[in-house]
């Protein structure tokens, strides 16, 4: 294995160590104090022999950086518990770039929140084919580069926190993630110049670890910048096993299985999303503690073409804001749904929106406070709305073209807003109970 220090205090004696030794030609810069892995400072000469190979199963490049990153804020905490149940509404917008503080009672950071990255005191790391890179000091590290059969792990200490910066990064593997965050406290993927992301082929597990995603992370991962990142992937298109967040950048993801996966929770404050998977669009379901697996939104644009449903989680599915294109087979589907703002399309073969089931944390419901609900359902068994609770619509406005347009096993009531149904307004929800059923864990 290849690895290369990027301790600031040691540069220089590493450098021309390095370059007797491995192969590494050091270069004067004038510039900004910078570390790289271009023709800034260092230059990599791969010596791609067998005395490079290491008995660990990768073999990678490891960088390290000591130098504190600037940004590195205490980034707020997600709770899972997002959504309320059907007898109260819930809390409004709780951010803002200009107001958001990093109290533990925030959902979104400031760090979380900062689209573009100073990177001065960044290090820059060129890709090239067949070189792992591994990152296991905290730091902002600048991603470019063309190659193939590159992963960048990221195994950093339980209280780092790492930032990738995506500057016309481009990587496709046959079987391994692009990006793969073993250990750090968190991980931010930020774009600043259009990348792509790819694997072409099965995916091949870490020892115990079913690797499925063209990012996978297992601890908290945020999403922003200000650039598109297209994924292409043979598994889900990025995976998150703990917290992930949105805030930012453009994403083109085509996934035969998952386009989004989050464990804990997926909380989005903005961003555009064109998604075409062949399971669930987003997928935030924890099987292993059901009292976890929520989805929250207070702004963002989602087009998403799913095989299955358009959004799926555990507990709730709490929309405060943005909006959302749904073509699948099922529209949204959780413990308990509630649309405080937002525009929602769904156009749906099974039920359109879903309570259901799936946690006994949460109160089975759907309610719908403010916003515009459209649902257009295909024909045979299927319901608009299917809540296996109670079914409240107290404002908005909904507008749902269906055979059955509600089924519910609880109480159903329209206290506000405005409803209409194939092409009727209505005042009073029948339960027409032809359709629906238990939502189906996946």
């Amino acid at each position: 294995m290849m690895k290369i220090n990027f301790n600031r205090n040691r540069f220089m004696m590493l450098s021309l160590a390095a370059a007797l030794t491995l192969g590494i030609t050091a270069c004067s810069s004038t510039g900004a104090n910078t570390n790289t892995t271009t023709a800034n400072t260092v230059s990599i000469t791969s010596t791609n022999s067998a005395d490079n190979q290491s008995n660990n199963t990768d073999s990678t490049t490891a960088v390290e950086n000591t130098d504190n990153a600037a940004e590195s804020t205490s980034a707020a905490e997600n709770t899972a518990d997002t959504g309320t149940d059907s007898s109260s509404n819930n809390a409004e917008s709780t951010t803002n770039s200009d107001s958001t503080s990093d109290s533990d009672t925030e959902i979104f950071s400031k760090r979380d929140l900062k689209q573009s990255v100073d990177t001065s005191s960044a290090t820059t790391i060129t890709v090239a084919g067949g070189e792992d890179i591994t990152i296991t000091e905290e730091g902002i590290y600048v991603i470019t580069g063309t190659a193939s059969e590159v992963t960048i792990y990221v195994e950093a200490a339980e209280d780092a926190k790492v930032q990738l910066v995506l500057d016309g990064a481009n990587i496709t593997n046959s079987d391994s993630p692009a990006i793969y965050v073993k250990t750090a406290d968190k991980v931010f993927v930020t774009t600043s110049s259009d990348s792509s992301l790819s694997v072409t082929g099965s995916f091949v597990a870490d020892g115990s670890t079913k690797l499925d995603a063209v990012i996978f992370s297992k601890t908290d991962l945020t999403l922003n910048g200000t650039a598109t990142l297209t994924i292409n992937s043979t598994g889900n298109g990025i995976t998150c096993k703990d917290d992930l967040k949105a805030t930012g950048g453009t994403y083109n993801i085509t996934a035969s299985g998952h386009g989004l996966e989050a464990k804990d929770s997926l909380s989005v404050s903005d961003g555009t999303f064109t998604i075409s998977a062949g399971k669930d669009g987003i997928h935030c379901v924890n099987s292993d503690n059901t009292s976890k697996g929520s989805f929250y939104s207070e702004g963002g644009t989602f087009n998403v073409t799913a095989a299955s449903d358009g959004i799926q989680a555990t507990t709730t599915i709490l929309i405060n804001g943005g909006s959302f294109t749904y073509t699948s087979e099922e529209g949204m589907e959780a413990t308990n749904v509630t649309i405080n703002d937002g525009t929602i399309m769904i156009n749906a073969s099974d039920d359109g929106i879903n309570a259901t089931d799936e946690s006994t944390a949460y109160t089975i419901a759907f309610e719908m406070n403010g916003g515009s609900l459209t649902i257009n359902m295909g024909n045979g068994d299927t319901d608009a709305i299917d809540s296996n609770g109670d079914l409240y619509i107290n404002g908005g406005t909904v507008d749902i073209t269906a055979n059955s347009a509600f089924d519910f096993d609880g109480e159903g009531a329209i206290t506000g807003g405005t409803v209409t149904v194939n092409g009727s307004t209505i005042t009073e929800i029948t339960n027409q109970m032809i359709g629906g059923g238990k939502g189906k864990r996946r």
